[in-house]
């Protein structure tokens, strides 16, 4: 304890006169799971180049801080090169991570100052969400905001159907997109995550983290620890990101948290420090470890 705590020290000193990369989501409470349905095929969206994420180490380091997640991979934010992986390939529900396809999607469309009305099938999910009503318009800006900092389901929905034009296609958006990343372990169903019949791989969530981290204006939203949303009535709601690493130590600048019973709890993690920059997803975790087990991960890959 005593190694880690003067390791956190030196690394908040250090930050402290260094350009931090910025980073954040929800717990949702549990909600039953669907059968998980099998994967249509699905062609690349263009000439993409995905992160190699080749191991130049053993993928299980002998070095290497146990954690509880059932699946999880560590990479090099900057090169996409596998640091550690832990069942990094087997599929799985991923919760409210795949939130972060749902906004690479989002920011790459831009437009993100224009507006949204609300549509009433837009307010048909559970449980965490914004309580938006129909009718209403907001700006995509905070909308995905909320999204990324609270993990809204209800801002997930209205921006999907926004993109698409529709849910269903806008998934199929989602899994084009997610096949010209090399995504191609995965099969998305709904832009937020519910249970549903769909799954994705850890590995196949660092890739789509590798380039929603390249997006500024979604580094500077998953960094913020709070905000503000402010609904069309004038009524105010502060939101208390859920990414509690965000508060623990200023290297932490991102990116998604989520939980469903069918997925466990799942965190997807970025940091830097001292010109290294680190992407770690962990799936099927519980709420008891996950923060400290990435805390801890994380820590060891930067002393490297």
């Amino acid at each position: 304890m005593k190694n880690v705590t003067t390791f956190r020290l030196g690394f908040f000193t250090a930050v402290c006169i260094s350009l931090v990369l910025c980073g954040c989501e929800s717990l949702e409470p549990e909600r039953r799971p669907s059968q998980m349905a099998s994967a249509p095929t699905v062609r690349p969206a263009a000439s993409v180049i995905a992160p190699t994420m080749a191991s130049d180490v053993l993928p299980t380091p002998m070095s290497a801080p146990s954690i509880y997640a059932d699946s999880a991979i560590l990479i090099d934010a900057v090169t996409g090169r596998t640091i550690y992986e832990k069942n990094a390939n087997s599929r799985r529900q991923v919760a409210s991570t795949q939130k972060l396809l749902t906004a690479l999607l989002i920011a790459e469309r831009g437009s993100l100052d224009g507006s949204i009305t609300i549509a009433p099938v837009d307010t048909q999910v559970e449980p965490v969400k914004l309580g938006l009503k129909a009718g209403q318009t907001y700006s995509r800006r905070s909308l995905l905001t909320a999204m990324m900092v609270k993990s809204s389901n209800d801002a997930a929905a209205a921006l999907g159907r926004d993109h698409s034009g529709s849910v269903s296609g806008f998934v199929q958006a989602m899994n084009y997109r997610a096949a010209g990343l090399g995504a191609d372990s995965s099969y998305f169903v709904n832009p937020h995550g519910l249970p549903a019949g769909q799954f994705s791989t850890a590995r196949d969530v660092a890739r789509i983290a590798f380039y929603a981290y390249r997006k500024p204006e979604l580094r500077a939203m998953m960094a913020l620890p709070a905000y503000t949303f402010r609904f069309t009535t004038g009524r105010t709601t502060r939101l208390e990101a859920t990414n509690k690493l965000l508060t623990r130590s200023p290297i932490f600048n991102g990116m998604k948290t989520g939980y469903t019973v069918a997925a466990g709890r799942c965190l997807v993690t970025s940091a830097s420090y001292g010109g290294r920059q680190v992407i770690l997803v962990q799936l099927g975790s519980r709420t008891r470890y996950i923060f400290d087990d990435a805390e801890r991960l994380i820590y060891w890959a930067l002393k490297r």
